[in-house]
């Protein structure tokens, strides 16, 4: 099972559960009773321990756990400049379930990249305690700042400069997470994963329903996000991997999305030149292998082993899976991971920290069959 670069045969999306000790930390510095400095360097100890775990499990990039974060994605976006962290009446987008803290963040002027984002310095802090160890870095993709503030939102209202220059937004986006990507590069950065959700509600009949219902075409949108995509990786350094995660929602085990690929697949994996695709594939909700069919150089990161329940996969079923995708993508293009991570928000899916080891035990020892040398 060698291979140099990433994907990784045996991967993982980048979240994991906060130790009960974080939680507690951050509850105290959001309260004033634990200051800044005290905060962070319990997350550097706790990475360092979940660092020394990823590296005994066998994985061969680490990630921090998402551990300075609330959200996966709130966190970066909220650290751009031109942008607005709220609180809100409710949260964006409804879950089956549980219901995340009501936060949201709106766009008040030109979008940018800061060179003091914080997110720089979680990463400048990540590759101290990781030393040589390969690193992944998860951010969210530029389609869900669109897809938060211009889409999900029925009172969006453009700033005066892109209400009179519309394509600027998007221009903003592409520029925005090229100076991201760039400056993470410069840090050491060689494996970056843009999260994106967006395409989970593009796959689901009844949400683009609703949005055409409110004159939002659906496909436009679906373009221009692979436009701005491709328009950063056109920046990309030559030794950097790039990759897209893609899933229906995933906050304390519920869902926000349901339907397979086939609304989307022509237009994300026959045009979209990210390196690699990580998939969610671990239940019914996203369908079947068949869209699989317009993918092209990418690797796929099969996400067949669900990160939301404690209960183990049959190995010999998620195998015949992969050889039933292989069909439509050559194995040697194929990969395993979790259909996402533990904990995409700081509460954490319903599992165990014994849990989530054995989901990647399980992801490592079929790997390990499906591609021995």
């Amino acid at each position: 099972m060698s291979q140099v670069n990433p994907p990784y045969r045996a991967d993982v999306v980048g979240s994991f559960l906060r130790p009960k000790e974080l939680l507690d930390a951050r509850h105290a510095f959001q309260a004033g009773k634990l200051d800044r400095a005290s905060l962070t360097a319990l997350e550097d100890r706790l990475i360092k321990d979940l660092v020394e775990k990823e590296v005994k499990n066998g994985l061969k990039a680490v990630t921090d756990g998402e551990f300075r974060r609330s959200f996966w994605h709130l966190d970066f976006l909220a650290g751009l400049s031109g942008l607005h962290h709220v609180k809100a009446e409710h949260w964006s987008v409804h879950f089956e379930g549980f219901q995340p803290k009501a936060e949201t963040v709106v766009i008040e002027d030109r979008i940018r990249f800061p060179k003091d984002h914080p997110f720089l310095e979680a990463y400048d802090r990540l590759k101290a305690i990781a030393g040589d160890t390969p690193i992944k870095y998860t951010i969210p993709s530029p389609s869900m700042l669109h897809l938060i503030c211009a889409v999900r939102c029925e009172t969006y209202k453009p700033i005066p400069f892109y209400a009179e220059h519309p394509d600027a937004l998007f221009d903003d986006l592409a520029q925005t997470w090229t100076d991201a990507m760039l400056a993470l590069y410069e840090r050491g950065c060689r494996y970056l994963q843009f999260d994106d959700t967006s395409w989970g509600e593009f796959c689901s009949v009844e949400k683009r329903g609703a949005y055409a219902a409110r004159g939002i075409d659906v496909d436009w949108v679906a373009k221009r996000y692979v436009e701005v995509i491709n328009k950063i990786l056109a920046n990309k350094p030559a030794d950097l991997t790039v990759t897209m995660h893609i899933c229906r929602g995933n906050f304390r085990s519920t869902w926000s999305s349901t339907g397979g690929y086939e609304p989307v697949a022509e237009i994300l994996f026959g045009h979209c030149n990210v390196d690699g695709f990580f998939l969610e594939y671990d239940s019914d909700r996203a369908g079947g292998f068949e869209p699989l069919r317009y993918i092209g150089k990418q690797k796929v990161v099969l996400g067949l082993v669900t990160s939301k329940d404690a209960k183990l996969e049959n190995k010999e079923d998620v195998i015949a899976r992969i050889r039933e995708a292989s069909k439509y993508v050559p194995l040697e293009q194929l990969a395993l991971s979790p259909q996402c991570g533990f904990a995409s928000t700081e509460e954490g899916n319903l599992v165990t920290d014994a849990d989530q080891w054995s989901k990647l035990a399980l992801v490592k020892e079929i790997a390990e069959e499906v591609w021995a040398d």
